[in-house]
């Protein structure tokens, strides 16, 4: 299957739709900013109250007779752009693939292996988001605007999250929980070892968000990675993590640091010391450039601060003016499954509630990036740590589907590791405002490694968006059942294996997006009993109508976006981590006697809010002889104020059962 690296066949086409987009733009912004000023969000509301001096209303007198004046002017233009943009649709083609050439810019690339299959084990990490993208007059029906500011934003906050050093604290005192008095177990690798991560089991973490400062200089990195090795990439399995236990048993006392290389870790203890700020400093290698603009949790000041540390390895402590990076970091603190004091202690996998996007995220799926400029300033943030996107996915005007549709479908796929082949299908069946919009799934098969043999190991990916409006539960079940007769289609026309000849070995099958139902509104049963959950796994559900207890809503409450409590990802971290803070910020489950957006009604119900975006994976399809579990599962608050939805990410581990060489 060939990838679609433009959106039209030929340049002629290309130019000659810039050029009708070109007469449509002025007519859009301009409705676009008049509609715009007539829905101002909570935060805007704010600002005028506490300014007396701002003329909001005057401002809006003076320039609505110069908006229309100009969009009378325009609508001419727009016209004849339109009539040659339309027709043009047909030869469009579903997305574009971005593959990014230069990989210096990207700090997730130079991290990957080809994975070989020859050791136990690898876990991949998947992340989707709703992000509301749309264009600004619309995105403030949701409380949200700047719609370009916002998709810079939240592409660099994706990137500093994912690109950041994966620090764990594992606390196994009940009682001592100072960091100050602690054995450390730093530097060990997720993937070519990841028992060491999996020592520990299962039990809710709260992980704060962490300070990332880092010297960007390419070149330098560059220089290093040649000095290291010929091919500029780490042995199979090597990562940016650190491990730190802490035993808590030495009441306050701390030996000598004694470096143990033993299996390639350094075990370290050694006195904390203090700090003006109180933070963690690391000296690690030059994988991570410096990281700008995060305004959320990786630069955020308002977290809880802990005791400096300083991770020593190798000969002794690291010598900081010869390394190009420093990372500041606040540690993350995790307590031990044996002592924590939750009702659901039979859970398998790690669950929490995170102030950042997962360290080493590999795959992510975006929805409602509708606007397109937004989607090029998103794309560009991404591509610092992805080196391959699909974006600008969906059909418009009447090409492909039974209505016309005004914008794409709003998808958006990142990875770090190259895609084979891609998919695309519109749903025909969307209602309302919906079927403006090609709401439809995008379908990915991805190459993550290849065995001595010489065989693929490959991926599936699906990221979808299904029909929003509360009642239509039968167009969502209907919806749900194409989207599993197109992948079942996606998978037929691209496998290349046989049970003769198994060229490719399949890891991983994983689903993800925004569904539009959660498992907890008696409104939502018949999308809740779907055939989809007989094949697909969701970790977050125990059965049709209820859902695990440490599972969360992702759908924020949109008229406390900007409230103190939750403006920044680690308020609302800290307020979703309490029942009564969810029940003040997030919506809740639908029912005929309650109403989800009265406040004080959320007591009666049930749930801990609606659960609408999901993560699902399958264990039907793949290769017999390996199994697919879930490591973690994430809430992530890093794009507070940035979106009404919370992103999820989930850490699979795909277990070959050979021991390690």
């Amino acid at each position: 299957m060939v990838l679609y690296t433009s959106p039209f066949p030929n340049s002629f086409l290309s130019v000659l739709h810039s050029f009708s987009w070109a007469l449509i733009f002025p007519c859009y912004w301009l409705a676009d900013r008049l509609v715009g000023s007539f829905v101002p969000t909570t935060y805007e509301k704010r600002q005028r109250a506490d300014d007396p001096c701002y003329f909001h209303a005057l401002c809006i007198i003076i320039t609505t007779p110069i908006y229309l004046a100009l969009l009378a002017a325009s609508l001419p233009f727009a016209l004849i752009g339109f009539l040659l943009w339309s027709p043009l649709q047909s030869a469009r083609r579903p997305y574009i693939y971005s593959r990014l050439r230069d990989k210096h810019r990207a700090d997730g690339a130079t991290l990957l292996t080809e994975w070989k299959a020859a050791g136990s084990g690898k876990s991949f990490c998947f992340g989707t988001a709703n992000v509301c993208l749309l264009p600004d007059s619309l995105a403030r029906f949701n409380n949200v605007f700047n719609t370009q500011a916002r998709a810079k934003e939240i592409g660099r906050r994706i990137h500093n999250g994912a690109s950041r050093p994966q620090i764990k604290i594992y606390i196994d005192s009940p009682t001592n929980t100072s960091i100050s008095a602690a054995s450390f177990s730093s530097l060990a690798s997720p993937q070519g070892g990841e028992n060491t991560n999996r020592a520990v089991n299962a039990g809710i973490k709260r992980t704060t968000s962490m300070e990332y400062k880092g010297d960007n200089s390419g070149s330098n990195n560059s220089e290093e990675r040649e000095e290291k090795g010929g091919s500029g990439e780490p042995t199979e399995g090597e990562e940016n993590t650190c491990i730190v236990r802490i035993n808590g048993e030495d009441n306050g006392h701390m030996s000598d640091p004694e470096p143990d290389t033993v299996n390639g870790r350094a075990h370290t203890s050694g006195p904390a010391e203090p700090s003006l700020e109180g933070d963690a400093e690391i000296s690690k290698t030059p994988n991570h450039k410096q990281k700008e603009g995060d305004s959320g949790s990786l630069d955020s000041y308002s977290a809880s601060r802990e005791s400096l540390v300083k991770v020593r390895a190798g000969d002794g402590t690291v010598d900081q003016s010869t390394v190009n990076n420093k990372l500041l970091y606040k540690a993350s603190i995790m307590k031990k499954t044996s002592v924590r004091k939750k009702k659901h202690t039979d859970e398998t996998f790690d669950h929490e509630i995170s102030a950042f996007f997962p360290a080493n995220l590999d795959f992510l799926c975006l929805q409602e990036v509708f606007d397109k400029r937004a989607a090029e300033k998103l794309k560009e943030q991404l591509h610092h740590y992805f080196e391959y996107i699909v974006y600008d996915v969906g059909v418009y005007s009447c090409h492909g589907c039974c209505s016309f549709k005004f914008v794409n479908s709003g998808l958006l796929f990142a990875s770090r590791y190259p895609v084979m082949d891609a998919a695309y299908h519109c749903y025909p069946n969307g209602r309302g405002m919906d079927s403006l919009a090609s709401k439809g799934a995008l379908f990915l098969k991805v190459q993550v490694g290849s065995t001595p043999q010489d065989q693929r190991i490959v991926g599936y990916i699906s990221c979808t968006h299904l029909q929003a409006i509360a009642g239509d539960t039968t167009v969502r079940c209907e919806q749900l059942d194409m989207l599993q007769d197109w992948l079942s289609e996606f998978r037929k026309s691209t496998s290349s294996s046989s049970t003769a000849n198994p060229e490719e070995l399949v890891a991983f099958d994983v689903i993800c997006g925004d569904l539009n139902f959660d498992n907890c509104s008696s409104d939502d049963k018949l999308e809740q009993q779907h055939s989809l959950f007989t094949h697909y796994k969701d970790p977050c559900r125990v059965g049709p109508g209820e859902d695990k207890p440490w599972a969360i809503g992702t759908l924020l409450d949109p008229e406390g976006l900007y409230d103190e409590e939750v403006c920044t990802p680690d308020n609302l971290q800290k307020v979703l981590e309490s029942e009564e803070g969810r029940k003040g910020y997030l919506v809740y489950p639908t029912s005929k006697n309650h109403s989800s957006s009265q406040k004080g009604r959320k007591a009666s119900l049930k749930g801990n809010g609606r659960r609408i975006d999901y993560m699902l994976y399958t264990e039907e399809g793949l290769y017999l002889e390996w199994k697919v579990e879930v490591e973690e599962f994430s809430f992530i608050t890093q794009l507070a104020g940035l979106t009404d939805h919370l992103p999820v990410a989930m850490r699979l581990m795909v277990s070959t059962g050979e021991d390690d060489p």
